[in-house]
């Protein structure tokens, strides 16, 4: 196998490359890209905006399998500039498809998603599969349902695109944009004497689906080995299937920890957004993949807690 992973160097991707060589083995040569710069060298520069350099790649390292990583992480970056989200989650995406069919036309394409996009659907308060309707609430999600419909459109002229749509994942290395991190670092800051002993919060009923960054990670690994048996254009949810309120994760964290804070509401952190329950099925990720999430959020916590700390510490 050739592995060429587009956007490597945020937090998904630094998961998936060692997941990759732990689970594929010596034998596969895996290519990361990475737009932003990072510290390591084995790290190639591209950015999938730019179509030239997307297919020289492909043209130069012929892979047998592409994983797209490449987007805004968070929908509040997203909706601070709208347009790089589309440029990048749909016109990015659709082009790399096109130079996937045109290059490397057996190559299987695994991209990222995101539950989001199933938006407002929500609001029904179950659990959604993949045929739910897409109701995306901002700019991140109607982007990525997009280049998902760009990417459904190629699949029908022969492009084997594998669809993820990840529900909220957590896990070490994750910034404070993300609910889980941002609690973790702000206990962090506290213990270290760095903040007063106040968490900002935003609204703590919410309910949502939180899945280990490393079980996402195995269901990718799973994907590219069992791509050859999986229709063009199959979309696949990676959820728990477990509502956790926002309110007793922090409570969760604040059992981790060693101070006693008090906890404050901020509305800049009430996203306007926000359903009440957002919750994923992904039984049809267990039947083509053999995969479940194995990691129990506890786990989660405490290792996202302590990669806050360690940064501190650094």
């Amino acid at each position: 196998m050739r592995i060429l992973v587009i956007g490597a160097g945020g937090f998904m991707g630094g998961h998936l490359v060692p997941a990759l060589r732990a689970g594929l083995g010596s034998g596969t040569a895996i290519l990361p890209t990475s737009k932003a710069p990072v510290a390591d060298p084995g790290v190639t520069p591209l950015d999938i905006a730019d179509a030239a350099a997307v297919r020289a790649v492909l043209r130069d390292f012929a892979p047998t399998h592409v994983v797209n990583l490449a987007g805004i992480a968070a929908p509040a970056a997203a909706a601070r500039r709208p347009d790089a989200a589309w440029g990048l989650h749909l016109h990015g995406v659709r082009a790399l498809g096109e130079a996937i069919l045109d290059i490397v036309p057996d190559a299987p394409l695994v991209n990222t998603g995101t539950g989001l996009v199933y938006g407002a659907s929500f609001r029904a308060g179950r659990a959604l599969d993949e045929d739910a309707v897409l109701r995306p609430l901002d700019d991140y999600a109607a982007s990525k349902a997009a280049g998902d419909l760009a990417l459904g459109v190629l699949a029908r002229r022969g492009l084997r695109a594998v669809l993820m749509r990840p529900f909220n994942q957590a896990g070490p290395g994750q910034s404070e944009a993300f609910v889980v991190p941002a609690f973790a670092a702000q206990l962090a800051r506290i213990e270290a004497g760095g903040a007063a002993p106040v968490i900002a919060v935003g609204n703590l009923e919410a309910e949502r689906d939180f899945i280990d960054v490393r079980d996402v990670a195995a269901a990718y690994v799973a994907a590219i080995e069992r791509a050859g048996a999986i229709e063009p254009g199959t979309i696949l949810n990676l959820a728990s299937g477990t509502p956790r309120r926002i309110g007793d994760v922090l409570a969760a964290l604040l059992a981790l920890s060693r101070v006693e804070v008090r906890i404050e509401e901020d509305p800049a952190r009430v996203r306007p957004s926000d359903v009440p329950r957002a919750l994923g099925d992904a039984g049809r990720a267990r039947a083509l993949l053999g995969w479940a999430p194995s990691t129990p959020f506890a786990e989660t916590l405490e290792d996202v807690l302590e990669d806050q700390r360690r940064r501190l510490r650094v």
